[in-house]
Formats: structure tokens, sequence, C-alpha cells
């Protein structure tokens, strides 16, 4: 819910006013935009349970643990948000530092208020969104007393229309493109749960792996936002070509690693989620992962691909891109689920990662070589 390609612009063109309005900008809208959200998602929590399809023996557990994550949606916003902008201001130690230990309090939180408080799951929740809520005020702490471009003053909260109107265009695309992915789960979500609590439980153990994936790349991908957007503000082509393969060299290997580990460490996978597992927990999670892994390098191309053609101010082709997965993910979730059941289903990341590839890889080249010979 922030913009921070357009800021670090700012930065990299050494334009300190620039990126002090531009931050105060981000800060407005991101606080707007999680009042507007956060409202109606907590009064329509119900319906959403029930939209879903969840089994009644788990929807009021479902309910719990969703009403208290989309409550706390502004210590998430807060956390990002802080997160991006020390980056932005080529500061990846910090965030790095309060990602550890965030996940830290987390794990310790969720033992806290399950174990000895008896929270259930409103309780992991609970932990989730208290670690999140005190890594980003730490975070802020943090980056203003180091960094003198945080510490705005009373100008620079005196931001004009165009200011607002560029952040809040790039901030609602960056948005609705994190919006795909969520709408797209919830849509396969609903339809692993029409297939009863053994496809739930097998998905869930498979899933909390699966983000392990998801976390690593978006590292590489909060790394190469800021060192495209600030080269582009700075001008140098060349170095932009440069950190963009090295980080595609980086971000592949490290998928291939995952996937290796993943398959590893595959069958232990599913008692470390779910208690007294039956054997059919076991062949769905062993189907995720058949379907899922061998596309990770497809899924690192498009992080890397997507990123950088965003952070050099083509909003457009990532906005096609999402519109493309977004049509997969249904599409796979309902046509092909409806034909080939769990198996269809699962290839709702797959089909989507390759669609949006094929837009973006292209995108790139034709942006860069425009920007590089300095055509229109």
């Amino acid at each position: 819910m922030d913009s921070p390609s357009y800021w670090q612009g700012s930065v990299g063109a050494r334009d300190s006013d620039a990126a002090r309005k531009d931050i105060a900008a981000s800060i407005i809208i991101s606080a707007a935009l999680t009042v507007i959200i956060t409202v109606p998602t907590c009064l329509l929590t119900p319906w959403i349970v029930e939209a879903m399809d969840v089994p009644a023996e788990i929807a009021a557990d479902a309910a719990d643990y969703l009403l208290v994550v989309l409550a706390g949606t502004g210590a998430t916003v807060l956390y990002n948000l802080a997160s991006n902008i020390l980056r932005a201001l080529g500061d990846s130690r910090l965030p790095l530092i309060f990602l550890v230990f965030s996940s830290i309090l987390n794990i310790f939180l969720d033992i806290l208020f399950i174990v000895p408080f008896k929270m259930g799951v409103g309780g992991a929740a609970l932990a989730t969104v208290l670690s999140q809520l005190i890594a980003g005020i730490l975070s802020l702490i943090a980056g203003i007393w180091r960094n003198d471009l945080l510490r705005l003053c009373r100008n620079d909260w005196s931001i004009g229309r165009r200011i607002l109107s560029e952040n809040l265009r790039l901030g609602m695309l960056m948005g609705f493109q994190m919006s795909v992915m969520c709408i797209g789960q919830l849509v396969m979500q609903s339809s692993v749960n029409g297939l009863g609590t053994t496809a739930i439980a097998g998905y869930t153990a498979a899933t909390k792996v699966d983000q392990l994936s998801v976390l690593v790349n978006n590292a590489f991908i909060t790394a190469i936002a800021a060192y495209v957007a600030q080269n582009h503000g700075a001008g140098d082509i060349g170095r932009i070509r440069k950190g963009v393969w090295a980080s595609l060299l980086l971000t592949e290997a490290t998928d291939v690693l995952m996937m290796l580990i993943i398959i590893i460490i595959q069958p232990f996978i599913v008692p470390m989620f779910v208690s007294s597992p039956s054997p059919e927990v076991f062949i769905f999670a062993r189907d995720f992962f058949l379907v899922t892994l061998p596309f990770y390098p497809v899924l690192g191309l498009l992080c890397v691909y997507r990123t950088s053609v965003q952070s050099l101010g083509n909003s457009w082709a990532p906005f096609t891109a999402c519109i493309v997965e977004l049509i997969a993910r249904c599409s796979a979730s309902l046509l092909l689920g409806a034909f080939f059941g769990y198996i269809g289903i699962v290839f709702y990341s797959p089909l989507a990662w390759i669609g949006a590839d094929a837009i973006v890889i292209p995108e790139y080249a034709m942006t860069i070589r425009k920007l590089a010979t300095g055509k229109p």
C-alpha cells in the first residue's frame, strides 16, 4: 500500500526535498488505505469464511484467525512501509535485523499465547500481528535515528496534488499486484476446502513450507526494486543491466536450492504441522510439491523482471501481468479443478507464473533498450 519505487528514484537522483515529500505522501496514503481496507473486511469476516466454503468443524477457528489478522492490517502496513523506506534509503541491514527479530518474536508469542494462555487459533493470529507491530515501530524509530531524510518537518507534509496522485497511482497498481495473489489464493483455498478436511490438512502443510520460497524471493524483490529505481533516478542504465542479471542468477540459484531442500525433507513435512496424519494427507502434500516445485525457476524469472520493469517506471506491463495471473489462477482453481480435481487446482500458481513471464520479460527488454538509446 505504499509506492516505494517512485521515491527511490528521488533518492537516486539525490533530490532530498522531493524524497521527503514522497515519503510523507506514502505515509498519508498508507494510513488512509489501511482504514479503508480494515473496517469493511473486519465487518465481512463471517461472510468471507462462509464464501470460502470452510468446513463447519473448523469454521469458528477460521473466523477468529481471520478477524484478528484483518484487524491488525495496520501493523503489517507499518512494518512493510518502514522496511521499504529504509531499503530505499540504502539501509538493507536494519530491515533484515528486524525481520529476524519479528520471526523469532512471532514464534515465542505463538508458544506463549497457545500453550500457557490457551488462546488457540486467535492467539496465533495475535502473535503474528504483535510481532509485526513491534518490528514496525522499532524499524521506524531506528530509521529516524539513523537517517535525516526520515526526520520530516512541517514543510515536508505540504504535498501537492501531483505528488499525491503519482504515489497513489503507483501504490494502487502495486497494491493490486499484491492483491492478485491473495484473490487467487482465496479462490484456490475455497476449491481445496470443498475437498474436505484431509485435503485442507495436506495442502496447508505443503504451503507452509512453500512460503519459504516466497520469503526468499521477496528478499530479492526488495533488493532489486531499490537497486533499479535508484540507478534509474541516477540515469545509470549500465548498472541496471548488470544488477538485474546478477539478481537473476542469485534468485535462480536460490530457487533451485530451495527445490532440492524441499525434495529432501518432503517426507517429514506433514508431521511437522499435522498430528497423527492419515496417508491421504501425505498424498495431498506430495501432489502439491510434485506440481509446484519444478516451476520455482519460472517464479524467479517473474520476481526479478516484473520488479525491474515496475522500478523503471513502467507500471502497466506489471498491471497487465497481474490480470493474466488472476485469470490463470481462477481458471486453474475452478476449471481444471472441475476436470482433474486436486491436481488441477494446484496448477494455479505455475500457470500464473508462465503467463505473467510472457509479458514482463519482453517488456523489460524493450524498456531497457529504449532507455539506453534515448528513444521514447
